[in-house]
């Protein structure tokens, strides 16, 4: 019987097999040629990377501004805490001196033989002595209570405090936590930016870091903005004179994020610091800074009025006239002079 079996038939042998071969590498190239297309990036143009880097930039500061605003409340927090903590250590403080003055009478009893004051007067043989010792008695007694209520109200009053200080802790760890993540968000937006920024060659880089986003500007008119016009037009008050003067004179300081002065500032704490020094005090952030004044329509801005930008009012700038303000951009961009309408306009505040 097996000499009368079949050899097995191989579907593709010989040239039916080189086919079939050469078609299943041509489908997995193909296959693999189109993995590699829908997992590569695109391939962007300048403007497009410029577009990108200023959506970036853009996004960190508005994490800058919520970084702020969470640091701020973390200060405060921590200073409510440590208040809290003092008063409770000082309560304490009393409460033991209460404490030992009890102790001392209790001390004073168990010398006498801890036979009870009324019954020591009663045995008492001189009725002016019984009289005097029965009043000083009462006054003790009356004293000896006041004594124990106020321990007893002390400790209330401690477990109070620390009840709230361990409230308060709470909220301070929330703060924190709050705070990595926005400062997270913050290195990470920038270093995207930085990555994008990569893609430009050395001299698309420079036109880039010239200006603060947008079409590059003539190198003329650069120059105009950054001898400063200052008497374009005259500040409202001396007090806006004086923030306009700080300004000037943080030209070219760098932007790093979360500084506040004097040798580096972000977009609020460049604002913060220049009406601080003519003796008012503003909000930390962008979103707190709009509301510390009056506000004033575009056609109506004075020299040292707070100038803002972007739907989320992420951005500051102090204006000096001309259509012009002086604001710390981004990092790698210092302390500028630069144009209104370089970025969408959001609204504008006078400071009191």
């Amino acid at each position: 019987m097996a000499a009368h079996r079949k050899p097995k038939q191989h579907p593709f042998t010989g040239p039916a097999a080189r086919t079939a071969a050469t078609i299943a590498l041509a489908g997995a190239a193909t296959a693999t040629a189109f993995e590699g297309s829908a997992h590569a990036e695109p391939l962007l143009t300048p403007a497009q990377i410029k577009a990108k880097a200023d959506k970036l930039y853009q996004e960190a500061e508005a994490a800058t501004e919520k970084y702020n605003g969470a640091k701020e409340q973390t200060a405060e927090a921590r200073a409510s805490l440590d208040a809290l903590r003092d008063e409770a250590a000082r309560r304490t403080e009393r409460l033991n001196t209460s404490r030992n003055a009890l102790g001392s009478i209790a001390t004073a009893q168990y010398r006498a033989g801890g036979m009870d004051p009324g019954l020591q007067l009663a045995l008492s043989s001189d009725p002016d002595q019984y009289l005097e010792r029965a009043a000083l008695a009462e006054r003790v007694g009356a004293r000896q209570a006041a004594a124990i209520a106020g321990v007893h109200q002390q400790l209330v009053e401690i477990a109070r405090l620390r009840a709230q200080a361990g409230e308060r802790m709470s909220a301070l760890k929330a703060r924190q936590t709050e705070l990595a993540a926005h400062k997270s968000t913050v290195q990470d937006k920038l270093a995207a930016a930085e990555r994008t920024l990569a893609q430009l060659n050395a001299q698309q880089r420079a036109v880039y870091d010239s200006t603060y986003g947008g079409a590059e500007e003539p190198s003329a008119e650069r120059a105009d903005r950054s001898a400063a016009p200052r008497g374009s037009l005259k500040a409202p008050s001396s007090r806006a004179a004086q923030a306009v003067a700080y300004a000037y004179g943080a030209l070219g300081k760098p932007y790093v994020w979360g500084a506040t002065g004097p040798s580096s500032f972000d977009c609020s704490g460049l604002i913060q610091a220049a009406w601080r020094s003519a003796g008012v005090s503003l909000p930390r952030t962008t979103y707190t800074q709009i509301n510390a004044g009056e506000r004033v329509s575009r056609s109506q801005l004075s020299p040292g009025d707070l100038v803002f930008f972007y739907s989320g009012v992420s951005h500051v700038g102090l204006y000096i006239g001309g259509g012009n303000m002086i604001h710390a951009p981004r990092p790698g961009a210092p302390v500028r002079v630069a144009p209104i309408d370089q970025m969408p306009f959001a609204g504008a505040t006078r400071p009191a």
